[in-house]
């Protein structure tokens, strides 16, 4: 709960400087008439209103769970994630509109020294706080804080892009140089919102995130107990900040509910040790069968039947199948 308020509160502060910084290019095109410039500024625009979206959908995921949401309203990062790679796509096939309406009508730019500062000071601010976004939404496992910040460090990339462009035009001033690099912009910002949407869609459809998985087997591999004889449907959703796991653990069969309850939450507070207390985990433990033996490293065991012969490393494709291991 105290990761998604933090959330939202950064969120809140992002959108705040989202309506400024795009004022302030709003400002720099109407003084330049510049179409690179302009890019940027309708770039903006869609940072204001992912803002506003993101915003919401923060509040949303902060809501504790009830009987009509089991598992909490994290997904509503998803859908907040989804909508702002659409509107950076649909900013980028407006900048080539744009685009095509300034090569027929020939406007002329001017000023570029005073819109090259305002732009400057943009990818600046810009800069500071997609780096901060990013590094807090991926400790607390928030895609819409995460996209945020990725949508920001974008922005700054085309802002210095464009801050490039536009003193290459007034030195050399070659003006068609502007409209050049308006469409070259367009099609990056086209790309990028495509990776945020697809991203978004892989979290909505429970895709596996096959890095964050990698990174839980390491951590097991690295700790593996001698009780933990196997592991195996090993899964991991994706509720906004909260991590759902559920997996099944083999243990030696004749363990009480007691002791097979202790092993459990050593395993729970081995991944909560590496990846936070927001994390939800279900564990069905199974006894061993005699062909379990073979893999299992308990040199204590009063009721082994056959002698051990390697140790099993567990990877992400023995893990994620519903099948007990063996040699």
């Amino acid at each position: 709960m105290k990761k998604s308020l933090q959330n939202f509160t950064i969120q809140k502060w992002i959108t705040v400087l989202s309506v400024l910084l795009f004022i302030v290019k709003i400002i720099a095109y109407y003084i330049t008439s510049s179409l690179a410039i302009l890019s940027d500024a309708l770039e903006s625009i869609v940072n204001v209103i992912a803002g506003f979206i993101g915003l919401y959908s923060l509040y949303v995921a902060a809501k504790p769970k009830d009987e009509d949401h089991p598992y909490g309203h994290g997904k509503a990062e998803f859908v907040s994630a989804a909508a702002e790679g659409s509107l950076i796509i649909a900013a980028g096939i407006i900048i080539i509109y744009e685009t095509i309406q300034n090569i027929l009508q020939n406007t002329q730019i001017k000023s570029l020294d005073q819109g090259m500062w305002l732009i400057a000071l943009t990818a600046a601010l810009n800069y500071i706080a997609g780096l901060y976004c990013v590094k807090i939404g991926k400790q607390n496992n928030s895609l819409a804080l995460e996209s945020s910040g990725k949508h920001l460090q974008i922005d700054t990339y085309s802002t210095l892009g464009v801050l490039g462009s536009i003193a290459l035009i007034y030195f050399t001033k070659i003006y068609w140089l502007d409209k050049v690099i308006a469409i070259a912009l367009s099609f990056w910002i086209i790309y990028n919102g495509y990776t945020i949407l697809r991203k978004s869609l892989a979290g909505i459809m429970d895709e596996a995130d096959k890095v964050l998985l990698n990174q839980f087997i390491q951590e097991l591999n690295a700790h593996k107990k001698a009780n933990w004889i196997d592991l195996h449907n090993l899964r991991v959703i994706k509720y906004g900040p909260l991590l759902h796991i559920d997996c099944h653990l083999t243990l030696p069969w004749y363990m009480n509910i007691h002791e097979a309850h202790r092993e459990i939450d050593a395993l729970s507070d081995l991944i909560k040790n590496k990846f936070g207390d927001a994390i939800e985990l279900f564990v069905h433990t199974d006894g061993c069968l005699d062909f379990s033996c073979a893999i299992c490293t308990k040199t204590d065991c009063p009721a082994r039947k056959h002698p051990f012969q390697q140790q099993l490393i567990w990877t992400l494709e023995n893990l994620v199948s519903n099948q007990k291991h063996s040699i």
